[in-house]
């Protein structure tokens, strides 16, 4: 039967998925042995017509990273699910929508305005924005169609599993690799981490206090982080609380707030939104106006309660945009 065919591909994303796969070092040794590679655009020379002419279901598994906001990325995205027996939304842009989802706070139109007409040190003086089609004495250039928000791999195509991270760790990505080859898969549906919460692993849970409590939000650009006191009991905002775990608590090792890039763990719909009931109820004080005041000291909490997972919130769910 010959070895299993895997497949890599992304979308909106930045490369760092890509790069975590070369990340496994002398074990990306092992992964070469044990499967046939058939599609790595990144890496090696693909095309789509490649893939096209491909048996349907041929591919064991594809893992896709990427959010996805372009015609180009729905079709690959498509294309690649019909010939894949298996598909893994690999990292937190495939995964929830990642940082590029933040786009979803503003429309189509303000984000055209804002690169081809409002954008610091642009030279632009015919407003000039580009076009689906263009004629050039050589025939004709397309470009795909940039749609109205950015959607997560699961709200285009369907998706067998999840393996979550900005990017995922080397150790994940092989345990995912290893569990598809020896047919050791949970349930459809899963995310392919631990079910607990960053926190849980964190060396600096010793020191968190039974009952954290904050008169004040800091910020770490503005102050010293400590290196060995829990950051959300020192006022820092960190989202370990609402953050699956799979990351080991890196962030917090190099003295960082977890971001929330791993995703909320089971059975927490709206990650943002479980962080912030975390935060209220830790803040020290019954005075509506002091909370407030308190409060209006987060500088865009949108966009750090959301920076991964805009795109799959209850805020999408009821503010929805996305073209059908």
């Amino acid at each position: 039967m010959g070895k299993p065919k895997v497949a890599f591909y992304w979308n909106a994303s930045c490369g760092g998925c890509e790069e975590a796969v070369v990340d496994l070092a002398e074990k990306i040794l092992d992964v070469v042995a044990a499967v046939d590679i058939i599609f790595w655009p990144v890496a090696m020379d693909f095309k789509k017509e490649d893939v096209e002419a491909m048996e349907d279901g041929s591919i064991a598994v594809c893992f896709m990273n990427g959010a996805v906001r372009t015609d180009e990325q729905v079709e690959m995205s498509e294309l690649l699910r019909k010939k894949s027996q298996l598909v893994v939304a690999f990292g937190s842009c495939a995964h929830m929508g990642g940082i590029p989802g933040l786009a979803n706070l503003s429309t189509r139109e303000e984000i055209m305005h804002l690169v081809y007409h409002n954008s610091p040190g642009l030279v632009n003086p015919d407003e000039v924005e580009p076009q689906l089609v263009s004629k050039v004495p050589e025939g004709e250039l397309t470009l795909p169609h940039f749609h109205e928000s950015v959607k997560a791999l699961d709200q285009v195509i369907d998706v067998d599993y999840y393996l979550p991270g900005c990017a995922p760790t080397p150790d994940m990505i092989m345990g995912a690799v290893t569990a598809i080859l020896e047919g050791k898969l949970p349930p459809k549906g899963e995310v392919l981490a631990p079910n607990k919460t960053v926190c849980e692993s964190c060396k600096r849970s010793e020191t968190k206090p039974e009952k954290i409590k904050i008169k004040a939000i800091k910020r770490p650009a503005l102050n010293e982080l400590p290196e060995d006191k829990c950051l959300l009991a020192e006022g820092f905002i960190c989202m370990g609380p609402a953050t699956r775990d799979g990351c080991g608590a890196r962030c917090m090792d190099v003295n960082m707030p977890c971001r929330g890039c791993f995703g909320p763990p089971k059975g927490v719909e709206d990650q943002g939104a479980k962080f912030l009931s975390a935060l209220c109820s830790i803040v020290d004080s019954e005075d509506p106006k002091e909370i407030e005041e308190l409060m209006e000291t987060v500088i865009d909490p949108a966009g750090l309660f959301y920076m991964f997972s805009l795109p799959t919130s209850m805020r999408n769910k009821f503010y929805d945009k996305i073209e059908r």
